[in-house]
């Protein structure tokens, strides 16, 4: 083959070789079941709030399939370190109350989250969206809540992510109305 034609073959394929390679970098998009094995209940069967004690493995088998992988998850935003407004690493957990007004989800429900800015939040259970890769590992946190420090053990850790706000996230829990923690259910007007 001539050099010629070897370089129009090769400019020919260099569009597809890069949709490949961004298709391979593309962010998926994941839910909170996502992040727990599928023999594992959800929190709606296990009934809430959904504790590590009541399972099995403790809530500490974590989905490898993630591993480093560019993911987009939505949660509530639980300030670990701030200063003010401005949040420096969170939980990013799958209902408001977790970890502080009702007892801890599963480490493999729970996502430690350091941005590549400082965050600025307004509250806190702020809904918010995490773009970042995945890494699955267990680390400990402390929480610093009205009532004393708390030890949360987290299951998953994304550094440098992109955090946005967000009006809802997908794949909320709503509690029961018949729940001592309904109060935590976000009302829209």
């Amino acid at each position: 083959m001539s050099n010629l034609l070897k370089s129009i073959v090769a400019l020919a394929a260099a569009p597809f070789a890069s949709a490949a390679t961004s298709a391979s970098a593309e962010t998926s998009h994941i839910f909170w079941k996502d992040l727990r094995p599928a023999t594992q209940a959800v929190a709606e069967d296990a009934g809430l709030p959904m504790i590590a004690a009541k399972l099995p493995d403790h809530g500490e088998t974590l989905s490898l399939d993630l591993r480093g992988k560019t993911i987009e998850l939505a949660g509530y935003a639980l300030p670990v370190d701030r200063d003010g407004d401005l949040v420096y690493q969170f939980l990013l957990v799958p209902w408001t109350g977790a970890c502080s007004h009702m007892p801890t989800p599963p480490p493999n429900q729970i996502v430690l989250v350091t941005p590549a800015r400082p965050y600025k939040i307004s509250q806190a259970y702020q809904p918010v969206a995490v773009t970042g890769a995945l890494r699955p590992e267990m680390e400990k946190s402390q929480l610093f809540i009205l009532d004393g420090v708390s030890v949360i053990q987290s299951g998953y850790s994304v550094r440098k992510a992109e955090v946005v706000g967000v009006d809802t996230v997908p794949d909320t829990i709503t509690l029961p109305v018949n729940s001592p923690w309904s109060f935590l259910n976000k009302k829209k007007n």
